[in-house]
């Protein structure tokens, strides 16, 4: 397997202000939904505009939240973006990372007349739920990634094999968790199945973790995944390397590293664009983790 960057562009918003921390996209009506971890609001990409949608209210006051204001325990930390049409309207699924309590949120954004409108709820009965049934403890969780499955969805949590927790996977039927999302159905009963165990192997002796994951047509699934020198599986660090993989259920069949030299984007979003024979295009989000850095999308080649 060969990946090739073909592009890299900075986003901002129609204002000139930076898209920043993007960690998840998705597609909606005719351009991308692109999640913020460190912000109440996502990026709505569209061919000649970048726009605000708001997806959760104000947390004590605060939109945006970081390190240095002292906000970033506040930040309801959104890392899942998945397609999910509900009723015949296109919509996307957002997903908090439950790597804390205020983390284990969901939000579906549907598009009514064509505008964005955003329902959220609590969901911390279903990420216990998947602790459970990863044979994880809560404060191991941390759910990065989601690839659409027909009517299920896989969802992703990061790994550190520093800390013993490997890249794992769970899969949940795609009505129920829009239910619970709705307020039609119980959060505590989302039926959570399949757990998977993924070995990505490591980059100069720091392991790669999922940050998330796409569906290809076969069934097959691409997982980005950083190296990141961190002890625990939820905070920062350096980032060593990024890659792509290719697995089929469990079998992670190829491995490939996405750029090499001084510079690494951590790539935290990954949504499909086309299949091609065996070129897969791709696009993708980087959080840089630089609340001062646009976030960076990334037109991506993957030659299976």
């Amino acid at each position: 397997m060969r990946v090739v960057v073909d592009e890299v562009r900075r986003l901002r918003f129609d204002d000139g202000t930076p898209v920043t921390a993007a960690s998840a996209i998705a597609p909606l009506g005719d351009g991308w939904l692109i999640a913020q971890d460190d912000a109440t609001f996502a990026a709505w990409r569209r061919p000649g505009s970048v726009t605000t949608v708001r997806v959760l209210p104000p947390v004590e006051g605060h939109d945006r939240f970081s390190a240095a204001a002292g906000t970033k325990p506040l930040k309801p930390d959104l890392e899942v973006a998945c397609p999910a049409g509900v009723d015949g309207e296109p919509a996307v699924l957002l997903l908090g990372s439950g790597s804390s309590p205020r983390r284990m949120r969901g939000v579906l954004v549907r598009l009514v007349d064509g505008a964005p409108v955003a329902a959220a709820t609590d969901l911390t009965a279903l990420y216990e739920r998947v602790a459970r049934r990863l044979d994880r403890s809560m404060d191991e969780l941390n759910l990065e990634g989601a690839s659409r499955h027909g009517d299920q969805v896989r969802w992703f949590n990061r790994g550190n094999l520093a800390a013993g927790v490997p890249s794992a996977s769970v899969d949940l039927p795609l009505d129920a968790l829009v239910a619970a999302v709705l307020g039609r159905g119980d959060a505590g009963s989302v039926p959570v199945e399949r757990p998977r165990v993924y070995d990505l192997g490591e980059v100069d002796g720091v392991g790669l973790a999922v940050t998330d994951a796409v569906a290809l047509p076969d069934g097959r699934v691409l997982l980005s995944a950083a190296a990141e020198d961190t002890p625990t599986a939820i905070d920062d660090g350096p980032v060593v390397a990024t890659a792509l993989a290719l697995v089929d259920d469990e079998t992670v069949l190829a491995v490939a590293r996405v750029g090499q030299g001084s510079v690494v984007h951590k790539i935290e979003g990954l949504a499909l664009r086309a299949v091609d024979g065996d070129v897969v295009h791709l696009l993708a989000v980087v959080d840089d983790d630089d609340p001062g850095l646009p976030s960076a999308e990334m037109d991506v080649r993957v030659e299976l």
